[in-house]
């Protein structure tokens, strides 16, 4: 199932890009991406999810496609205005969201601001405090101020991938060399926004996502790395005593970076999981 490539306007007069797969009388997924990724990210998850399913997935302002911005505008509140912008312009009513990290941080946000619009929800691999404190954090702090602007050539970008993240397939490391990245007369550069990304990680306070947690109003799916250094299997385990709708699962075998680690799992994880919340309701009413 082939992706469509789409772009529309936002509030602010902004040009954002997103993918579409399926047909448009499938379940809607709309799926958000992790803080320096891309749309296509999520191909591998849309496939697997089929034809009863409509996936949409937005290249959140400053990476793949879309518009570049003020380092400023990299928060929390502005990728939320983003999101109900795409929201309005599909016209979707209730649908099922799905974020990874930085795109984890916006969907419940978005959760916690639109009470009874969510069919359900699914987190990967962050909860409150990842982004604050911890290892992860500090990797993540580490990477956007050594990250170099400008590679020589297409191996250079390659290895700097493959240090950075060890445990990234083949599949993983080919779309990361091809989604988020772009060869110029200067050598291979990003497609983000790198500089303005980094300048917004290290200089904006994470949002505190316990207020988000605690508002959960939909059945929401917890994915964890089991060799995640983002979130700690303590605060997954207070994520699921903090509120009655939360569930909780972990991949072996995969770090932070779940669906690109163990794709072919994370994603019999979120179809398992949809198909309980989703399909199932709807084979018992006989819809």
């Amino acid at each position: 199932m082939s992706a469509n490539s789409q772009f529309f306007t936002n509030r602010s007069g902004m040009r954002l890009h997103y993918l579409s797969w399926g047909d448009a009388s499938g379940i809607p997924v709309l799926l958000l991406h992790g803080l320096r990724s891309y749309a296509q990210t999520w191909d591998g998850l849309a496939n697997a999810l089929g034809e009863r399913y409509c996936c949409y997935a937005l290249d959140q302002r400053g990476r793949g496609y879309s518009d570049w911005a003020d380092a400023s505008s990299y928060r929390t509140e502005v990728y939320v205005n983003d999101l109900e912008d795409l929201v309005a312009h599909l016209g979707l009513q209730r649908f099922v969201l799905v974020g990874h990290s930085l795109g984890g941080t916006n969907a419940l946000e978005y959760a916690r601001l639109h009470p009874g619009r969510l069919q359900a929800l699914v987190i990967e691999d962050i909860g409150p405090g990842s982004s604050v404190s911890g290892d992860g954090a500090a990797r993540i702090r580490r990477e956007m101020s050594q990250t170099p602007l400008l590679f020589p050539d297409w191996e250079s970008a390659a290895q700097f991938w493959l240090q950075a993240r060890p445990g990234l397939s083949e599949e993983g490391l080919a779309s990361r060399l091809m989604y988020s990245m772009k060869e110029t007369p200067a050598g291979i550069e990003w497609r983000h926004d790198q500089q303005g990304i980094a300048q917004a990680r290290l200089s904006i306070t994470p949002t505190d996502l316990w207020p988000a947690v605690r508002a959960l109003d939909c059945p929401t799916l917890f994915i964890r790395g089991a060799r995640s250094d983002f979130l700690p299997l303590a605060t997954l385990e207070s994520i699921k005593q903090a509120n009655k709708w939360v569930n909780t699962e972990e991949i072996a075998d995969a770090s932070h970076y779940v669906h690109d680690d163990q794709s072919a799992m994370f994603n019999l994880v979120v179809m398992d999981y949809l198909y309980d919340q989703c399909l199932k309701p709807q084979q018992q009413s006989g819809e």
